[in-house]
């Protein structure tokens, strides 16, 4: 093996000797023989790839990895050469050739093994790793291996590995299965986990089935998707994108549907969303504004024409000019500190501080008047007059209201007419006169049960506070506009609604 006479670099890995640097050295090309070839890339700890390859006339080792036994010197030309069968054995990693034989540098097996066999190991089950192995044991010639990586393991643990990769790929397949069941949990809306059957969505929203909400939500849901939330529509005037929602837009209705249908504290709700009680204050404002433009600007007065057509059996032989049936109901709520605000609010029917309201239903039991809350303090009559209802009757008309409701004098101003029951003129009424008494009474039962449908709207079952004067009665009319999708009101009539 002759000594190059051009620009050689040395191939072994960490060493940096070239001939321009290092003159004096000698740098050889790999052998043709390729068991001797094997036991060089061995030595050199370099393996033929992409990355290497063995070259010839252009990958060399240097003189200085071969111990001086392993060279001899030619008399003729002065040159370097290797004897035949030599490999390089002077390396960084072994401390360039120095103590070899019985002092040379352990394996990473033993090193590896030296240090767990107090803490791992049991002796008694120790296995024979590769750093086990004595010269004796090698072939003639062989060179002993110090790294893991030119081991092959055996059989066996090749099987208990492929084993256990399989089983840990199998728990990787089981967790991304679960996360992903979490992640679709996670973003399925709150109220199917709460409204399965359609018992559950009569308690949590009043509405009479799953049916019947999901197409109030399919109705609602083209304008609710531009929402603005009442903070910011308070800050700007201008109709721009709303922020990112904390909750999907169902959700955030079956927020208020829990609020106002269940009667569910703002607290208690800020807990189960897990949201803020100012997100949970600032959600019930804006869908409170929300639904009362969008269910007020729905026309709740019939025509004639529509009375006429849905009007009981009943109602025709009885009075079949009847065009609404008014009543008047209260609420209460909190007593104002001001002496001047408890005289107004106070109501001589329910002895304390109500807020007092107008509600009128059609023969067929659909509301088709809501007015305003006022005082408690305020008469039958005159919240009658003032609820504007007047105006919205035709000549002809029937009102069919209680004998307390002295207002004859006003609907013939209209020319609309009263039905309430005779007035007992004697000290016993006449058969016509109880008769007529008895079939008001049946007919007008059926505004008794429309206000009590609104009242069993959870927000009203205390005292409504003082703050929430400001919202009452946009809440007040959509309690009572909802009380139309929960179905008829007279189960036996026989007209439908």
């Amino acid at each position: 093996m002759a000594q190059s006479s051009c620009k050689c670099y040395c191939s072994v890995p960490c060493c940096s000797n070239n001939k321009k640097k290092f003159p004096y050295l000698s740098f050889h090309d790999f052998p043709v023989d390729e068991e001797i070839r094997s036991r060089w890339v061995r030595a050199i700890r370099r393996d033929e790839g992409l990355g290497f390859k063995i070259l010839r006339g252009s990958t060399y080792v240097c003189s200085q990895h071969f111990a001086p036994e392993d060279t001899y010197t030619t008399p003729s030309s002065g040159r370097t050469r290797i004897k035949k069968g030599a490999v390089p054995s002077r390396f960084p990693w072994n401390d360039w050739g120095k103590g070899k034989g019985s002092q040379a540098r352990q394996s990473v097996y033993q090193r590896a093994r030296k240090r767990l066999r107090p803490a791992v190991l049991d002796e008694s089950q120790e296995m024979l790793v590769p750093g086990d192995i004595t010269e004796e044991a090698l072939p003639v010639g062989g060179v002993t291996k110090d790294h893991d990586y030119a081991y092959h393991p055996s059989p066996g643990k090749l099987d208990g590995a492929a084993q256990r990769i399989q089983e840990l790929e199998l728990q990787v397949l089981s967790l991304e299965l679960e996360i992903q069941q979490l992640t679709v949990k996670k973003q399925q809306p709150l109220i199917f986990k709460f409204c399965v059957t359609d018992e559950d969505f009569r308690y949590y929203t009043r509405f009479s089935s799953k049916e019947v909400f999901t197409v109030f939500w399919e109705s609602v849901y083209p304008s609710a998707s531009r929402l603005l939330y009442w903070s910011k529509a308070q800050r700007t005037a201008q109709e721009t994108p709303s922020p990112q929602r904390k909750l999907q837009l169902i959700d955030e209705l079956f927020m208020f549907l829990c609020r106002v249908a269940a009667g569910l504290q703002e607290k208690t709700l800020s807990s189960i969303f897990e949201v803020s009680l100012s997100t949970v204050s600032r959600i019930i404002l804006t869908w409170t504004s929300y639904l009362y433009q969008v269910l007020g600007s729905l026309p709740l007065w019939m025509t004639r024409e529509q009375v006429q057509a849905t009007m009981p059996d009943k109602f025709k032989l009885y009075c079949p000019q009847l065009r609404v049936i008014i009543d008047c109901t209260e609420i209460r709520c909190e007593t104002a500190s001001s002496l001047l605000l408890q005289s107004e609010t106070f109501s001589n029917y329910k002895n304390h501080t109500t807020f007092k309201g107008l509600i009128g239903i059609a023969p067929c039991g659909v509301i088709t008047f809501i007015s305003k809350l006022y005082t408690g303090s305020i008469s039958d009559i005159e919240i009658t007059r003032q609820s504007q209802i007047l105006q919205l009757l035709q000549p002809g008309d029937g009102v069919m209201a209680d004998k307390v409701f002295q207002i004859e004098k006003m609907l013939s101003e209209v020319g609309a007419t009263l039905i309430i029951p005779p007035l007992k003129k004697s000290n016993q009424l006449s058969m016509e006169d109880t008769q007529k008494t008895q079939a008001i009474a049946r007919l007008r039962i059926l505004v008794e049960r429309a206000i009590c449908r609104v009242k069993e709207y959870h927000i009203w079952d205390g005292h409504v506070p003082l703050s929430m004067v400001g919202s009452v009665n946009q809440l007040w009319a959509i309690c009572c506009m909802w009380c139309n999708y929960q179905g008829p009101l007279d189960i036996k009539g026989d007209k439908p609604i």
